[in-house]
């Protein structure tokens, strides 16, 4: 192992609560995951291994499409490392760093919102079924 992945902190595997409001914030950048997979990356780079331990609910497929969404986007470079032991690591770029200031406005906004939210999205299941 690296200096590098010495040093770094892991991902908490309960970053993200299960009832966790990403769902309810109204405006999307990329898939449902992508935020998600952003916030994971503010703090710098990270192993598709270790995206995995607080993203429980995602499949490795999920996640592949993911990253090479926010790949093609712009928000998330994926930089391949050779040697003895080859891995990849997905880290934000300057556009996807800029993401996290509206990310931070769009949580606090659903979070002082979440009863709204919910009885709006209650209503209407409801009158669908």
């Amino acid at each position: 192992m690296t200096k590098l992945h010495t040093e770094r902190k892991p991902l908490d595997p309960e970053m993200f609560d299960p009832v966790c409001p990403s769902p309810l914030v109204p405006f999307r950048v990329g898939d449902k995951w992508a935020p998600l997979i952003l916030r994971c990356l503010q703090d710098g780079p990270r192993r598709f291994s270790e995206l995995r331990v607080p993203l429980r609910g995602i499949t490795a497929k999920s996640l592949t499409l993911s990253l090479r969404r926010l790949e093609r986007d712009g928000f998330v470079v994926r930089e391949e490392y050779e040697g003895t032991e080859r891995r990849v690591e997905y880290a934000l770029t300057p556009l996807g760093r800029g993401l996290l200031g509206p990310l931070d406005a769009a949580c606090e906004w659903t979070r002082d919102h979440w009863g709204e939210l919910i009885d709006a999205q209650e209503a209407s299941a409801r009158e669908d079924g």
